[in-house]
């Protein structure tokens, strides 16, 4: 006979901690996150990754601070995304608006790029260069400052609030959102004059999206270097489970070499190694994992190919006197081969690392010989739809165009304006001037200008209605051409 007290028990939310769960109850949806406390570990592989740290860091935070002289008229910051003026300077690299192709280009060498190393080495990207690494990597540091390293911080999250674990716990998370906001302050850096908008933040001066901005990044670095960590990197980062189709079993990874360490058994000291593998199974490379994983499990979605349990390991070893890289880089195929007595072989030269390879390559050839080889002007030709052409008191007919052209040099430019098309056509320009039969205007370093211009000519009722034209705008530092049609009526007579 079921109970009052069984029907609450059957309740989850009138259940306490102490309940079982009822029979046959379902699965929670969301697991609670277990906090994972990483050990401190020194080796070659920790030494990388604290090189990759500060140079990313450094990149990051001083960039925008570089300056780079490009004249009296163009901003002097190296880098710098000028949305108000449609700018994206990188150095020497100059890109308008009309140039977004470059930045589809850069997306898509980027991407290969990732392909290409995942299908080398794994996630490689994601153990040393990604921001959600290097951010948990800088927060961890910040956090065994204040708390110690693993045992000690495990201690201190089991002990009773008291003086010494408030001052510890604010301290760390004060250090946080410093670095936080520090991370905002830097980004919103990238979109204005640094210089300038550090004085207009002192002094509440600054746009209001800038402290738009800040607060967002401010939050969002907290939260994901602070609080989530590894939950980013399993749960909501989609590359862990892309990458599946760019590896194989010929990709280097991070990899317990189970033909060398098993049988896994403790070690006591003069014990003979008769009979067993060289693991100790003393669980160094689960504590030093900042994802929490065993990788003697094989390979597995969480795991960022970081490297540190090798550095463990092979201090392990090292004490046991027993040989490096019972964890390393190495392939599956590898492992197979030596558990069957062969010698592994080595295959980096691969079907899909040929193919992406080779498209890295042409599409980075192809955006460089567009920047190469990009004029320093530009013609944007647009012909008026209402009316599509006038005809005249004379019997002429007169289409009218709207030419924005623009000088992409750091010099003024004057440039002169021909149009070719239908017999006997003249040219008429607002806001240009004309010099014999041509037009001209002048533009402005880094500028543009934008005329009407109107096209007369002569009606020819036997000829075609829709003639192929083109304008044409010549500077010294080149001319640059822009097909257009010139019609006198309706394409079907």
């Amino acid at each position: 006979m079921t109970t009052v007290i069984d029907t609450l028990k059957a309740d989850p939310r009138t259940r306490t901690p102490g309940d079982a769960p009822p029979p046959n109850a379902p699965a929670p949806l969301y697991k609670k996150r277990v906090p994972i406390y990483p050990k401190l570990v020194h080796g070659l592989w920790r030494n990388i990754k604290w090189a990759v740290l500060v140079a990313t860091l450094g990149v990051y935070y001083l960039l925008p601070w570089v300056r780079w002289d490009r004249g009296p008229i163009a901003p002097n910051q190296a880098v710098l995304v000028d949305l108000d003026h449609g700018r994206f300077y990188f150095f020497f690299i100059e890109l308008w608006p009309q140039e977004v192709y470059f930045f589809t280009g850069l997306l898509v060498v980027a991407a290969l790029a990732l392909f290409l190393v995942s299908a080398l080495f794994g996630r490689l990207w994601c153990g040393y260069a990604c921001p959600q690494t290097v951010w948990t990597d800088l927060y961890i540091v910040t956090e065994r400052l204040f708390e110690g390293d693993r045992n000690a911080r495990m201690r201190l999250d089991a002990a009773p609030t008291s003086f010494n674990k408030l001052w510890r716990k604010g301290g760390k998370h004060a250090s946080w959102l410093l670095i936080a906001v520090l991370t905002g302050g830097a980004w919103v850096f990238y979109f204005h004059d640094a210089p300038t908008l550090m004085r207009q933040l002192f002094v509440g001066q600054a746009p209001w999206g800038v402290y738009l901005w800040i607060g967002i990044l401010t939050f969002t670095t907290y939260a994901l270097a602070g609080g989530m960590r590894e939950q980013v990197c399993t749960f909501m980062c989609p590359w862990p489970r892309i990458q599946g189709a760019m590896i194989d079993n010929q990709s280097l990874q991070v990899t317990y070499r189970a033909d060398r360490g098993e049988p896994r058994s403790p070690h006591k000291k003069g014990a003979t190694w008769e009979g067993r593998g060289d693991c100790i199974d003393c669980n160094q490379c689960v504590v030093v994992c900042p994802m929490g994983i065993d990788i003697r499990n094989g390979a597995q979605l969480e795991c960022i190919n970081c490297g540190l349990c090798i550095d463990a390991c092979n201090e392990v070893m090292d004490k046991v006197g027993r040989p490096r890289g019972l964890i390393a880089y190495d392939t599956d195929a590898a492992v197979v081969a030596r558990t069957r007595g062969q010698k592994p072989q080595y295959r980096l030269l691969r079907t899909r690392t040929v193919y992406y390879a080779a498209a890295l390559v042409v599409v980075g050839a192809v955006m460089l010989a567009g920047l190469l080889t990009r004029p320093h002007s530009a013609l944007d030709v647009i012909r008026d739809r209402s009316p599509t052409f006038v005809r005249l008191s004379n019997g002429e007919i007169r289409n009218g165009y709207t030419l924005k052209i623009m000088n992409r040099s750091n010099a003024s430019a004057t440039y002169r304006i021909d149009f070719s098309g239908p017999a006997g056509a003249q040219l008429r320009g607002v806001g240009a001037d004309r010099v014999g039969n041509e037009l001209r205007t002048t533009i402005d370093p880094d500028g543009q200008a934008e005329m009407q211009v109107f096209v007369t000519a002569p009606d020819d009722p036997a000829g075609p209605r829709s003639v192929p034209a083109s304008f044409k705008v010549t500077a010294p530092s080149g001319a640059v051409e822009t097909k257009t049609v010139f019609l006198s009526g309706d394409q079907g007579q």
